[in-house]
């Protein structure tokens, strides 16, 4: 029986480390289609997102099923719980990516995103993928560090968009107040993405360690 339980742990951490894949598969499809204006890659992010919806279905049913049946304690308890709280957050990263291939389709034929800020945008959306690919390999191998490591690497995200911010609130401005209006609003969709990362890294620390860390946590020599 504990054999199978654990088996099915496994399988349950697999398929919370494929969410994440799946996020940062939308979310990098989303950010080449904002800088191509690519109006076909923005379609299909958003066809792809239902997919992701349904692997969150599978993820908390299945740690549902679990916590009722097995009784699981301690560390596998920790790991359940936080499947249920991560599997949402994961899902979350996915709608974020989505919301920002819907900016594509809004602005289609015109490129959402102006050249001059082609640069942050694009930075913006590689960091934000590798917060969700360092996500799923956290995940597998379930080590302690996490949420300091993607609490940093925010850190980024949070300059970037606050270059953003600096650049389409300047009276040098050239494209008017609807167009900064819609890039605010683009950049805080990958600022709420990397948030959503370190919230799942947060709980996978808990998982781990059976502890909450705060954001003056940085890593293993701090506890």
């Amino acid at each position: 029986m504990r054999e199978t339980f654990h088996a099915q742990l496994a399988e349950l951490r697999e398929q919370l480390a494929d969410m994440c894949a799946q996020a940062a598969s939308a979310m990098r499809s989303a950010t080449r289609a904002l800088v191509e204006g690519d109006a076909d890659r923005a379609r299909q992010v958003l066809d792809e997102d239902v997919e992701l919806d349904r692997t969150r279905d599978r993820c908390e049913q299945a740690a549902q099923q679990l916590l009722a049946l097995q009784a699981p304690v301690a560390r596998d308890l920790r790991f359940l719980l936080t499947v249920v709280h991560c599997a949402v957050k994961i899902e979350r990263m996915g709608d974020l990516a989505a919301h920002a291939a819907e900016t594509v389709l809004l602005a289609h034929p015109r490129r959402p995103v102006p050249a001059d800020l082609d640069e942050e945008f694009a930075e913006l959306g590689l960091v934000a993928v590798g917060m969700a690919d360092r996500l799923a390999e956290l995940i597998r191998r379930a080590d302690e560090g996490c949420y300091a490591e993607l609490n940093e690497t925010d850190r980024i995200v949070d300059a970037l968009h606050a270059r953003v911010m600096a650049t389409i609130t300047g009276r040098d401005w050239p494209h008017g107040v609807q167009s900064a209006m819609s890039l605010a609003l683009l950049a805080r969709f990958y600022e709420r993405f990397a948030d959503q990362a370190v919230s799942v890294a947060k709980r996978l620390e808990f998982a781990v360690t059976g502890e909450l860390p705060d954001a003056t946590f940085s890593g293993p020599s701090s506890r």
